[in-house]
């Protein structure tokens, strides 16, 4: 089952601030732990929304509407994920409990989902 942890942004992320010695340190450790357990697919970091471009269809059967980032809501928009491939819900609950705050400074919130796989 795949699931993809969801590192939602901060107004520190947003700032383009990278983390700490410390908080790079032990999320580079979660990381090799994941990798180690063999359930980690991937994992990568996001720039902030300044740099993003946001495409919406207010309109059925229209173009979008394209907006240049920065984008205001910061809790809506994501810094970051990491995809990992467990064998159960609870699996992927109990790696995303393990993962350090991933803003630092209190700011942190992740969220998990679980990826929609159609059948082959």
């Amino acid at each position: 089952m795949l699931f993809m942890i969801i590192v939602k942004a901060s107004k520190n992320s947003e700032a383009g601030n990278l983390p700490s010695p410390e908080l790079m340190e032990a999320m580079t450790k979660y990381n090799e732990e994941l990798v180690k357990a063999g359930v980690q697919v991937m994992a990568k970091g996001l720039y902030p929304s300044s740099n993003g471009i946001r495409f919406s269809y207010p309109k059925q059967g229209e173009e979008p509407v394209v907006t240049d980032g920065p984008f205001t809501e910061t809790n809506e928009l994501v810094a970051g994920f990491i995809l990992i491939d467990v064998k159960s819900r609870e699996e992927a609950m109990q790696w995303a409990m393990r993962m350090p705050d991933p803003q630092g400074h209190g700011e942190g919130q992740i969220e998990l989902r679980q990826v929609f796989e159609f059948p082959e």
